[in-house]
């Protein structure tokens, strides 16, 4: 079985090289993803929802605690990627899974605490303002959930989070089985649907209209990780909406190599908690990676968490640019590096791996799921 990992391992190569001409265009790779598919679910206890909602989470294990770990076996990948779905009446299933290497059609996924510090030096943050801004995409796919957090529309009834924003790694939190996405339009004093009158110089005040959510896939990786050496590698969640949101989304993709990114950067927007009802904006370079994990110091702040970390590149097939959400935003870790603690914001990046069992979770259909 440890062969078979390794296996998984190589063929998430991608099938396209980046080449090296002065006029060459940040590409999306092609890679040959797996396929991941149910293969039995099991009916547990309903959960107590006792826990208190998390809006970041602190790892100590940086970038070489993760390069050092020995490779996970097809078992122990297995178990990870399997799943638990809570309902919106409060029921929950297990589901175990099985991972299968079609013939040209993979993601062997394989410090100390600092209060509340995810600002690195000048705050480079942008708050939107403005329906023009607000409205239209990308800035339009992000989401706030009502544990605290922000999501991001990845399909039609479908919004992408951090795992730790509806489950500690031990127990679903308080809000969970009443889970509600938040979406920003403008608020009307007088009960209108709009003007075409407006101020310029005071921005228009929004609100949130919120949506139910159905049903909440989350990755045992998570569950049984609870954000130790392997746990954050998982913390990611799909939100399933009962009715659609109505709303241009970003697909998710296969994170490219961090030196394959546009600029070697990454953009996300998030709702921090330290700009109440303010959509906030970054962009800064990765520093480092793993196989799952993305290090930067973007700015950012509590409640951001869950954002769809996303970039744009060239689609060869489309002939045309396109942006792709390839992680969620984490949290925060100390790291050692070379003998001085340095601390990181970190995303969960989408591996071939991940993106299969994304896809399923929201096409039901492996066969819409074989290019990342």
């Amino acid at each position: 079985m440890a062969a078979l990992s390794t296996l998984i391992l190589l063929l998430c190569a991608a099938k396209d090289v980046m080449p090296s001409s002065p006029h060459w265009k940040p590409t999306w790779p092609s890679y040959r993803v797996p396929v991941i598919l149910p293969q039995s679910t099991l009916n547990l206890d309903k959960p107590q929802f006792d826990a208190e909602a998390r809006l970041e989470v602190v790892s100590p294990c940086g970038p070489a605690c993760h390069k050092s770990s020995p490779l996970p076996t097809y078992e122990e990948v297995k178990n990870y990627l399997s799943y638990e779905t809570l309902y919106a009446n409060g029921s929950l299933t297990e589901t175990e899974v099985g991972i299968y290497i079609l013939s040209n059609g993979g993601d062997g996924s394989r410090g100390r605490s600092r209060t509340k510090r995810q600002i690195y030096g000048y705050d480079s943050r942008f708050s939107i303002f403005g329906k023009d801004f607000l409205l239209n995409y990308p800035f339009s796919t992000s989401v706030k959930l009502s544990t605290g957090c922000t999501g991001t529309l990845v399909a039609e009834k479908h919004v992408l989070t951090a795992a730790h924003c509806i489950h500690d790694g031990k127990s679903y939190v308080k809000g969970a089985q009443k889970l509600r996405v938040g979406f920003l339009k403008p608020k009307h004093k007088d009960g209108s649907k709009g003007s075409n009158i407006t101020n310029s110089a005071m921005p228009e005040k929004m609100k949130f209209q919120w949506i139910r959510v159905k049903r909440t896939h989350v990755p045992k990786g998570w569950i049984k990780g609870n954000a130790n050496d392997i746990g954050m590698d998982y913390d990611y969640a799909l939100l399933e909406l009962k009715k659609p949101h109505k709303r241009k989304f970003m697909k998710i993709g296969v994170s490219p190599p961090a030196r394959h990114l546009p600029g070697g950067r990454i953009h996300f927007s998030g709702y921090d908690n330290d700009r109440p009802g303010n959509l906030v904006y970054r962009f800064c370079d990765v520093k480092d990676e793993t196989y799952d994990l993305l290090y930067q110091q973007c700015d950012a702040q509590p409640g951001a968490s869950g954002s769809g970390v996303y970039v744009r590149m060239w689609k060869r097939q489309n002939h045309k640019w396109e942006r792709k959400i390839i992680g969620i935003f984490s949290g925060h870790q100390w790291v050692d590096m070379n003998g001085t603690p340095q601390d990181f914001n970190v995303a969960v990046r989408i591996t071939p791996l991940k993106y299969a069992q994304i896809c399923y979770w929201i096409k039901g259909n492996y066969l819409d799921c074989r290019e990342g």
